[in-house]
């Protein structure tokens, strides 16, 4: 029993301990230094451009980050007056965005009294802890003292001048940084927003890419629009597939978010700027739902086939910015049976969809009669009818409407206004192709208007 409660105490006694060493937020007498990870930043001091609840930067623009390091911005620029370029002086040269603008770890031996010339023996030759190993490296362990946690950042999925932005342009780091000097230890929730980019450069115009007091003097040359920054594919589009993710518009450039409801709210996107959809899509990515072969269940309901005619009435145009009447209405109707072009042997049960014949064809004109709804809606009449169906009537006996060889010559019905007759030479020199498909070329009707 007395073995029992011996081992208890030591382990008891061991978790303190481990506890103690690897779990204490930060070194005793560290002044500060901060914690082991970084508390939630204050939306005062992120970048320009953050917005609350914008989970920080794109993750596939910026890839997420492993910084297991102890690091105090505060206490290094505001107490101890170091600028960012102590340590971040490449940013002044730096011209790609996969560059390191890290600092060395040799940056940090002349304060803190370390040797990092040679890492797999770094050496110190300061007592006080802030000369330590683990002073600055969250897990560290005395008892392999060549081995830390890597500082993991990949490259960002973009271009980017440094610079052209803080030598040339002479922009603080603060524009896409945020308050840096507030912040114990910064992380990627510090890199810049793409809000705050376009308030300098102007986007979906013909200098897109210049920043607007460039485009005011006129002292700076285009730079393109998307491909300013964003990674491009050979054919000119942007590439949108990285190893990080899909990159995705965000929701509030021009309304584009690709959440649930875009595949209704796209069409007001596309209506309004074609040319920022045609940055990431081909034509033949909207053609893949647009040819009318595929139904997006979204859009019409499951039982739209009994309601389509009522919708096609009201709304036709909206009808043929996805369906052609001609290939897509007119062959399903063929097949249904219900059109006058259809197959010979369907005439006799197919029924009749018009208003009856003494009101269609043969009475009066009025509103109810097909020539006045040929005129107010021709497409309605083309989803189901053909030009030989028109022929029938209208065409000469010569000419015929079903050929002769079904016995159904043309009926030489005039389909002409009154006075026609007067101005029909103008009609025929314009385009002669409507006249031939009534008349011949020797039919003496014809040769009056030559």
């Amino acid at each position: 029993m007395k073995t029992r409660v011996e081992l208890l105490l030591l382990v008891t006694l061991l978790s303190a301990f481990v506890g103690w060493c690897g779990g204490s937020p930060a070194w005793a007498g560290d002044g500060g230094v901060g914690p082991r990870r970084a508390a939630p930043v204050a939306e005062a001091l992120r970048p320009p451009g953050a917005f609350p609840d914008d989970q920080g930067p794109s993750p596939v623009v910026f890839p997420e980050q492993a910084l297991p390091l102890r690091f105090n911005h505060q206490k290094h620029v505001k107490q101890l007056g170091m600028g960012c370029g102590t340590c971040h002086g490449a940013a002044r040269t730096s011209q790609k965005a996969a560059d390191s603008l890290l600092p060395p770890a040799t940056r940090c031996d002349g304060c803190h009294g370390t040797d990092h010339r040679n890492l797999a023996e770094v050496s110190t030759d300061e007592p006080r802890q802030l000369g330590q190993c683990g002073f600055c490296h969250n897990g560290f362990d005395p008892a392999r003292p060549a081995i830390v946690a890597r500082v993991f950042v990949p490259k960002p999925n973009l271009r980017f001048n440094h610079q052209k932005h803080v030598v040339g342009a002479r922009m603080s780091c603060a524009s896409c940084h945020g308050k840096v000097e507030e912040l114990t230890m910064a992380t990627r929730d510090q890199l810049p927003r793409m809000r705050q980019c376009v308030t300098c450069h102007v986007l979906g115009a013909s200098d897109a890419g210049r920043s607007k007091a460039a485009v005011a003097t006129g002292r700076a040359k285009p730079s393109g629009a998307c491909a300013t920054c964003h990674l491009t594919e050979s054919n000119g589009l942007m590439t949108t597939s990285f190893a990080s993710g899909k990159m995705l518009p965000p929701p509030w450039l021009h309304d584009a978010g690709h959440d649930a409801d875009f595949v209704r709210r796209h069409k007001l996107v596309a209506g309004d700027d074609s040319r920022f959809c045609a940055s990431c899509h081909q034509e033949r990515f909207c053609v893949g739902c647009h040819d009318g072969n595929v139904r997006p269940r979204q859009i019409h309901p499951n039982d739209f086939l009994n309601q389509h005619a009522i919708a096609a009435r009201q709304n036709s145009p909206r009808c043929v910015s996805c369906h052609q009447q001609q290939s897509f209405c007119l062959t399903c109707h063929q097949r249904a049976g219900v059109t006058l072009s259809g197959p010979v042997a369907n005439n006799a049960g197919r029924g009749r969809f018009h208003p009856p014949k003494s009101i269609w064809t043969d009475g009066a004109r009025s509103p109810a009669h097909h020539a006045w709804e040929a005129q107010r809606n021709l497409n309605a009449c083309v989803s189901c009818h053909q030009e030989r169906d028109c022929a029938m009537c209208h065409a000469t006996r010569s000419v015929g409407g079903m050929g002769p060889s079904l016995g159904r010559p043309g009926q030489g019905i005039n389909p002409h206004p009154i006075g026609f007759a007067g101005r029909c030479g103008q009609a025929l020199r314009q385009n002669a192709r409507p006249c031939l498909t009534c008349h011949l070329q020797t039919d003496p009707e014809l040769l009056k208007c030559r």
